[in-house]
């Protein structure tokens, strides 16, 4: 699996602890970060406010996170690594399916890990306005588009590595339906998860058709 870094390279990542005390503190303000940012959103979330549902000192979580999106890097990159491993393990499922079946499952995989990870949702499908959410869809393209190249060469079928690059494009194109679903609905419904599967097939078949 390709490594997973901070999303921002202008902010300071998280801290990581080597002790056991540490890194029990460490989770703990995760956690509750996950929580906060359920519960108020992202325009809300601060580190005032994480370290009072914590009862502990802002000077505590500063030790690990230097900035409120050190905190939301460090979730970020977990779920996107979490989504990453989803979706490479239909690669032990794939043997004698047609490429366009693999394709719709790929769709159900990751719509059904933003559905489940309300998280997941505002951090990578919803705050498209900055700079950081913007990096964070990228590396999620960049990363399960990697993920789809692998899944399609292993029942035979290459995709073209020039430019343009469609196993990015096939990614954005599917990621496009979830964050409209996102928008407008809250989540991703049948209706746009079906259209996301639609639209990466689609895209594909014309890739594979000028292929051959």
């Amino acid at each position: 699996m390709t490594e997973i870094t901070a999303i921002s390279s202008s902010t300071p990542a998280a801290r990581s602890p080597q002790q056991a005390r540490g890194r029990q503190r460490f989770e703990r303000i995760l956690e509750a970060a996950e929580e906060q940012l359920i519960q108020r959103g992202l325009s809300d979330f601060s580190i005032p406010e994480l370290a009072s549902s914590l009862t502990c000192t802002r000077t505590s979580i500063y030790h690990f996170f230097p900035t409120p999106y050190a905190i939301l890097n460090e979730l970020t990159r977990r779920h996107l690594i979490t989504l990453e491993e989803e979706v490479e393990k239909l690669s032990y499922t794939i043997e004698g399916k047609p490429w366009q079946q693999v394709i719709s499952e790929v769709a159900d995989i990751v719509a059904d890990y933003y559905n489940q990870h309300q998280a997941a949702r505002i951090l990578i499908l919803g705050s498209v306005a900055s700079h950081e959410s913007h990096q964070a869809l990228h590396l999620t393209i960049s990363h399960i588009g990697h993920h789809v190249d692998t899944l399609m060469r292993t029942i035979g079928v290459i995709l073209p590595s020039d430019n343009p690059d469609a196993k990015a494009l096939v990614v954005e194109l599917g990621t496009a339906c979830l964050r409209l679903s996102y928008f407008l609905h809250g989540e991703i419904t049948p209706a746009y998860r079906r259209e996301c599967a639609v639209a990466m097939i689609a895209y594909l078949e014309r890739i594979i058709q000028q292929e051959e």
